[in-house]
């Protein structure tokens, strides 16, 4: 009797570990087919930059090329090695899946990853890539003003006028414009929170704010000319007796500029619609 009855409960579990399986949908990703050698580098261009690489085994040589992010350089490291995979996951959340097989002469070795070769995809924490893109796009081209904070030295000016939000991204617009006949070398441009005011011989504590992206970023901007930004960063509010800082810095030279954005410029903040 005993023996039966642990049977049957067996039997139940089966069932419902049929039936949880079957109610669980899942999707194949496909794999793209990679040759890659030993004498030449093969060059995988994404559309975003490379968070994560992991290769099958260690006869695939992979690394990011030198200042850009977005390019994987990949290489055999011994002649016939078995079949393996290599697996990329990108800045916008996608993951790609490669199957790697050695050929002395490969067919291409320079091979750009458009978007619609997606083939799966990862939740991340904070904003992908994707969506910052497409925020940074539609701030660029939104032309209302909400805000008008300037500050000007020796005819070069900085200027914000716009502040949009986009889900958990802030879009500041800023335009640097150069009246002088001599160019403005651009050192550095902080974000940063800081006190309204500070005592007299007190340490300044500043909390920097790293951008998620600069759009149409550039070092330097020319005589009788002038450049605008559009910089993302994480959503935000400030606290009371503090301010935001945007503190641009000349290379070389002393026209340095400040921005120093309130709490109620903030709440000024201009939606932009998602798609």
């Amino acid at each position: 009797m005993r023996n039966f009855l642990l049977s049957q409960l067996l039997l139940c579990l089966s069932f419902v570990g049929i039936a949880i399986c079957q109610g669980v949908e899942t999707n194949d990703i496909q794999a793209i087919p990679l040759e890659i050698t030993t004498s030449k580098t093969t060059h995988l261009v994404f559309p975003y930059s490379i968070k994560t690489v992991d290769r099958g085994n260690g006869e695939i040589l992979a690394q990011t090329a030198a200042g850009f992010d977005n390019i994987l350089q990949v290489k055999a490291a011994m002649a016939s090695f078995d079949t393996t995979n290599l697996t990329v996951i990108t800045g916008d959340g996608t993951l790609y899946s490669f199957i790697a097989s050695y050929c002395p002469n490969p067919v291409s070795i320079n091979i750009r990853i458009g978007k619609s070769m997606n083939v799966g995809a990862t939740s991340v924490a904070e904003p992908n890539e994707a969506e910052i893109e497409q925020a940074l796009i539609q701030a660029s081209q939104n032309d209302s003003s909400n805000v008008r904070i300037k500050d000007q030295s020796s005819q070069t000016k900085l200027e914000l006028s716009g502040i949009y939000i986009c889900g958990d991204i802030l879009l500041y617009k800023l335009t640097l414009t150069n009246n002088s006949p001599i160019e403005y070398d651009i050192e550095s441009l902080r974000f940063s929170i800081r006190d309204k005011k500070r005592p007299k011989r007190t340490a300044i504590q500043e909390t920097y704010i790293k951008p998620f992206r600069v759009l149409s970023d550039t070092t330097s901007v020319g005589p009788k000319a002038e450049h605008t930004f559009i910089y993302a960063i994480p959503k935000m509010t400030i606290p009371d007796k503090k301010l935001l800082s945007i503190a641009l810095h000349e290379k070389n030279g002393g026209r340095h500029l400040n921005l120093k954005v309130r709490n109620r410029h903030i709440l000024k903040s201009l939606p932009l619609t998602t798609h």
